[in-house]
């Protein structure tokens, strides 16, 4: 893996385990010669992650929409900052940017941005591991919720593992170095239609 795009938090969370292992993800990524992509900010575990690459020599590359840019959060430090203009060419331009994706904990945005490059890898769209680094327990409700989507039929088993879970840095980069996707078809036909 040449380069990994990582989703998180624009704030730090209520325990200093978040920014801790948000700044120890970017240096272990720049160790094993792995570039980040992120979304260019230097707020919140964004700019942990940011700071814990470059503090190790890391390739860090930004991608950060003009309007966010204009509030006066982009990272002013990094290998290089692309200015896009709307948040879907930002989640575009760092999937083309990147061998994987990751999420920390963080909140809407962060969920969005980790379940659209989910969602377009479970269709075909390309064939890259996404992964959650579970800090502190962060997404073990959310391991529970695709479970029961599984079964209750809205979501196939095969999809589910495409779901990379860790609370470990480099188990779960290991996992995403190790990722074949499945060849599955998204839609699910009914045997016994019901008319």
């Amino acid at each position: 893996m040449k380069r990994i795009t990582v989703f998180c938090g624009s704030n730090f969370g209520t325990d200093e385990i978040y920014e801790k292992q948000a700044f120890r993800l970017g240096e272990i990524l720049a160790q094993r010669h792995i570039g980040l992509v992120y979304g260019g900010a230097n707020v919140g575990l964004m700019n942990s992650v940011a700071e814990g690459s470059l503090s190790k020599g890391g390739e860090v590359t930004g991608v950060l929409p003009v309007f966010i840019k204009d509030k006066g959060i982009a990272h002013k430090n990094l290998t290089e900052l692309i200015l896009v203009n709307t948040m879907h060419e930002r989640k575009t331009k760092m999937n083309e940017l990147s061998d994987g994706v990751i999420a920390l904990p963080g909140g809407f945005g962060t969920l969005e941005e980790f379940f659209e490059t989910l969602t377009w890898a479970q269709l075909g769209l390309h064939r890259k591991p996404a992964g959650l680094l579970n800090i502190n327990g962060y997404y073990d409700s959310l391991k529970i919720l695709a479970q029961t989507m599984v079964e209750n039929g809205f979501l196939k088993e095969a999809s589910r593992k495409m779901l990379l879970i860790s609370d470990d840095i480099d188990n779960l980069i290991d996992q995403m170095e190790s990722y074949i996707a499945p060849g599955i078809d998204k839609w699910i036909i009914r045997e016994n239609n019901l008319a």
